[in-house]
Formats: C-alpha cells, sequence, structure tokens
C-alpha cells in the first residue's frame, strides 16, 4: 500500500469517526469517552497531514529545489513554512 493509499484510509477513518463522535454528543454520551475519540480523530489526521508533507517534500517539493528558478525555490519554501506554522498552532 502506497502512502497516498494510506492518507485516504486515514481521512475516511477520521469522516467515519467524527459521525460517531456527533452521534455519541446528540446522544448525550460521557465526555470523557466523546474526547477520547476526538483525540483519535485528531491523531488520524495529523498522521494524514504527516504523509501529505512527505510527499510533497519528496516530489513537488523536491522538483523546485533542483531547477534553477530562485523564484519558486523561495515560494515552495515558504508554502511549506506557512503549512507548518498553522499546523503547529
Amino acid at each position: 500500500m502506497d502512502t497516498k493509499e494510506k492518507t485516504i484510509i486515514n481521512f475516511k477513518k477520521a469522516q467515519s469517526s467524527l459521525g460517531k463522535i456527533v452521534k455519541m454528543v446528540e446522544d448525550d454520551k460521557y465526555c470523557i469517552d466523546i474526547m477520547q475519540q476526538n483525540l483519535a480523530v485528531i491523531g488520524l489526521l495529523k498522521s494524514a497531514h504527516q504523509m501529505l508533507m512527505e510527499g510533497h517534500l519528496h516530489s513537488c517539493f523536491q522538483q523546485a529545489i533542483s531547477t534553477k528558478n530562485e523564484k519558486k525555490k523561495r515560494l515552495m519554501t515558504e508554502e511549506i513554512l506557512q503549512v507548518t506554522k498553522l499546523a503547529n498552532k
């Protein structure tokens, strides 16, 4: 199984779990149980994000850095810094 497939699986699991979490809240389930499920979804999303970033660094970013186009290199670096900053909030 390649990284793209693993990433999609994580997103689909997170999507499914979110529906279950909404149902748990609607049904007034125990708060700790809801929070644990929420953390599991956050973990899936963080894992998917990491896989996307690694894929990007090994493909798009690597191609941009290997060119002589300084503007493209700078732009690509700024994009990665911006996404990393958002991920760390």
